[in-house]
């Protein structure tokens, strides 16, 4: 059997690595943008200098020629599912008894005018990298246009080379799509913090004038505001990365879709990570989910599918975990920007750091439904248990101490987090000790 990929992104390579464990099958890797896997997240910290690009890259070269992993760096054309054949860009075709589809995404752009001028581009792939590296080099003033988690990764990599930062976010607040109102005003303070970082709300970008050399220049907005700018970062989302599949055949919504094993309307052919969407989301879920672990946990189901072993895709309670500049950001199970008439929520705020929990649960029962967090870690196998086991709130905060990831010798705040709950909730909870150094040594034992 020969297993083709496309894509050597977390998904691609997950499923490659987990199939290696299972099968002797020949596998194949395609992919356009580079040779080897690299971690996508780390992208930013190449340009600040933190790392370098060979750093970013988890395996040695020599691991993919132990594993029988062949690598090509190349281009597919088209895909021929009746006689399972794939044509390169260079017009080589090859023949596979397994398609897997993980191409990942792209940013999004929406026809602004100048939007293909020089020096205005989206950060996702390696040649994004090494594009912002070449046009901002020795630049005075940027602009990135978005208000989500890769706009904020834009900023920080231009701040660190001293380069002026204006923040264009449509909406009034802060990713006002995905943070409640006390976690989008935390960070919008926070972000107000840094030098350099000027953040403009309820603005939409209109236009980018280019200079003669058809360089971006300048940056106007729909009010009509503007702003120098040698440098514009696009962050307002990503696609699914499928325009090449448009005379396939394969059944598409806005991403390819899938069963939940994962498989595709083509025979033979699957769809994994950023790329692909579920036609009957997990409930809590959503049929398209763009992040790193999705993708890696696709792959690895995946594999389990390929290798005989048939295998549903139950990702369980949501997650995620971000970072905002110096403050770390988790969020476990369902925390909405609006909280739905059945919900109670509960949030506590630190008084001078930017320290913040925001707990979510039902009014009928006081069942757990979900927590944001921020500047304060928490254990996620915890959480995922007490989501999946639908504990009460009273039962979440008791334990809290258990959680609680932080450094030994970082200050904990649970009982000051449960005495504002008591306070606000007329309720007795006490903290309980934490247990989990107990369940470590029993395990190690």
């Amino acid at each position: 059997m020969h297993v083709v990929i496309i894509g050597n992104g977390i998904s691609g390579t997950s499923l490659a690595r987990n199939l290696r464990k299972r099968s002797s099958c020949k596998i194949t890797i395609i992919s356009e943008e580079s040779t080897y896997f690299f971690s996508r997240t780390a992208l930013m910290y190449v340009y600040m200098g933190h790392m370098k690009f060979e750093n970013i890259q988890p395996f040695e070269a020599n691991f993919w020629t132990k594993n029988q992993i062949d690598l090509l760096n190349d281009r597919v054309q088209s895909v021929d599912h009746v006689n399972h054949r794939i044509v390169l860009e260079h017009g080589e075709e090859l023949a596979y008894d397994k398609l897997v589809f993980a191409t990942g995404s792209k940013p999004n752009f929406f026809q602004w005018k100048g939007q293909d001028l020089k020096g205005v581009q989206g950060l996702y792939s390696k040649q994004d990298l090494e594009s912002m590296e070449h046009y901002t080099k020795g630049i005075k003033s940027a602009v990135v246009v978005g208000g989500g988690l890769i706009g904020i990764e834009m900023a920080e990599m231009l701040l660190s080379r001293g380069i002026e930062v204006h923040f264009l976010v449509r909406e009034r607040k802060f990713w006002g799509s995905v943070l409640p109102e006390p976690e989008a005003q935390l960070i919008m303070k926070h972000l107000e913090k840094h030098h350099g970082l000027h953040m403009h709300y309820e603005e939409e970008l209109e236009e980018i004038k280019g200079d003669l050399g058809g360089r971006a220049e300048k940056v106007i907005t729909k009010k009509g505001s503007e702003f120098e700018a040698q440098f514009v970062g696009i962050a307002v989302g990503v696609h699914p990365n499928i325009e090449f599949l448009k005379d396939t055949g394969v059944e598409t919504n806005r991403g390819i879709l899938i069963n939940n094993y994962l498989e595709t309307s083509l025979e033979d052919c699957y769809a994994i990570g950023d790329c692909a969407e579920l036609r009957s989301a997990q409930s809590g879920r959503r049929p398209l989910e763009q992040v790193w672990y999705t993708g890696r946990m696709m792959g690895e189901v995946l594999a389990r599918n390929l290798g005989g072993e048939r295998t549903e895709y139950l990702p369980g309670p949501w997650f995620n975990s971000a970072k905002f500049f110096d403050v770390e950001y988790q969020t476990y199970g369902l925390v909405p920007a609006k909280r739905p008439e059945e919900q109670e929520s509960f949030v506590w705020q630190h008084p001078k750091e930017d320290f913040l929990l925001h707990l979510v649960f039902d009014r009928e029962g006081k069942i757990f439904r979900g927590i944001n967090t921020f500047g304060i870690r928490l254990r996620h196998e915890l959480f995922d248990q007490w989501l999946r086991e639908e504990r009460t709130v009273e039962y979440v905060l008791e334990h809290l101490a258990s959680a609680n990831f932080d450094p030994e010798f970082y200050r904990h705040y649970e009982a000051e987090v449960i005495a504002r709950f008591n306070q606000q909730f007329e309720t007795q909870i006490t903290l309980k000790k934490a247990m989990w150094w107990r369940k470590m040594l029993q395990a190690v034992n």
